[in-house]
Formats: C-alpha cells, sequence, structure tokens
C-alpha cells in the first residue's frame, strides 16, 4: 500500500509561480494519496527588513490579499482558505483582476464582508505567526511556497522546502511522478537544495 502523505503548503496568493505549483499540488492529491493543508505566509513579512523592495510598487497592495485569507481561515478553516486561494489565483494570475477582492469572496461562496480585512491589522499576527512556522521548518532564505511533508498520522519530524518551482504545472500521472521525486528527496535527511535559473515568464497552462 502506497505510503499516505500530509503536506502543509504555505503561500502568499499573489505570486504567480505559488499559483502554478499549488495547482500541481490539488492535481496531485487526484493521483497519489496526498492530503493538503494551505497555510498562510507573506512576503511582505519576508522582505520588511530588506533595504530594497523587490515587489516595487507592489508592497502597499501585498498586505491586502494575505489578510482576507488569515481573515478566512480564522472563521471558516483550512478547506475554505483553499477554496479562496483558488478563487484568487484564478483572478489575479488568470484573469489579470488584482482589484476585487470581494470578487474571489464571493467566488469561494464566502461573506463579501471579509474583505474589510485588508485594510485591517487585525489578522497580522496570526500571518506572521504562520509565516515563522513556515521558516522555522524550511530555513530563512527562501520565499513562497514552502511545503512540509510528513505521513499522514506519523509522529515523525516533518521536512519543509520552499518549493518546488515548477512551470507549468504537470497533470495527471505526470504530476504524480514529479511528486513522487519530491517525496524521495524529503526522505534524504541531508538533502537541502537544488536550483537553476528560471527562464521565461510564468506559463498558467496545464499540459494534457
Amino acid at each position: 500500500m502506497a505510503e499516505r502523505w500530509s503536506v502543509d503548503f504555505w503561500f502568499d496568493p499573489v505570486c504567480p509561480y505559488t499559483w502554478i505549483t499549488s495547482r500541481w499540488l490539488v492535481e496531485v492529491t487526484r493521483v497519489r494519496p496526498v492530503t493538503v493543508r494551505w497555510r498562510v505566509m507573506s512576503l511582505s513579512v519576508l522582505n520588511e527588513h530588506r533595504d530594497d523592495h523587490p515587489e516595487g510598487e507592489w508592497e502597499d497592495y501585498m498586505w491586502a490579499p494575505v489578510r482576507v485569507c488569515a481573515a478566512v481561515e480564522e472563521r471558516f478553516g483550512q478547506r475554505a482558505l483553499g477554496d479562496l486561494f483558488t478563487a484568487m489565483g484564478t483572478r489575479f494570475h488568470l484573469r489579470g483582476d488584482w482589484g476585487d477582492l470581494t470578487a474571489a469572496l464571493t467566488d469561494a461562496g464566502l461573506p463579501e464582508e471579509l474583505a474589510e480585512a485588508a485594510g485591517s491589522t487585525a489578522h497580522d499576527e496570526a500571518i506572521r505567526t504562520s509565516h515563522a512556522e513556515a521558516v522555522a521548518l524550511a530555513g530563512t532564505d527562501i520565499g513562497t511556497p514552502v511545503l512540509a511533508l510528513g505521513t499522514s498520522g506519523g509522529d515523525g519530524e516533518r521536512v519543509g522546502f520552499f518549493g518546488p518551482v515548477v512551470s507549468p504545472a504537470p497533470t495527471g500521472e505526470e504530476a504524480g511522478r514529479l511528486w513522487d521525486g519530491f517525496a524521495l528527496l524529503a526522505t534524504v535527511p541531508g538533502f537541502y537544495e537544488v536550483k537553476r535559473t528560471r527562464s521565461g515568464e510564468p506559463r498558467f497552462d496545464m499540459p494534457g
């Protein structure tokens, strides 16, 4: 019997590569015994002590979506957070609609008034706490997404990684094979990093 895996997936919804990786992981759950728990992290928190601001003019906006995500997680839980992430990613990355968080909530079947969290600091501590958990597992020299792997129901230590970064997202058995390799690397105690320079823009089409 194949081993069942539990995955924590930390995301900032504004990151296009995070969105693509998340669609790969959703596909993995269809072909492998994997369950996903959606978690929030923040590129704003990640970059706040840097002298330069890699997100440029997006810096002020970037708090808004993740605050709404945190509000949804607090009130409705993990499944609703995943639904909102899907709705946000579809609007942000597939349609280029970045301005209407209320519409994303509606798409996810969630109350529109939760959009008010975008301009509030009420959930910032929860965001920072969740973000810190990702950093504790994967290290400080990371971005988004962060994946933490563990066996379902197991008591073993979770292993956290930044990535994988993949574009476009593979589907079907190709998605499963990528998962098999990623999960295998996670079982190697001394494995830390594989990386090559990205070329081209993120691709949101899913082959197959």
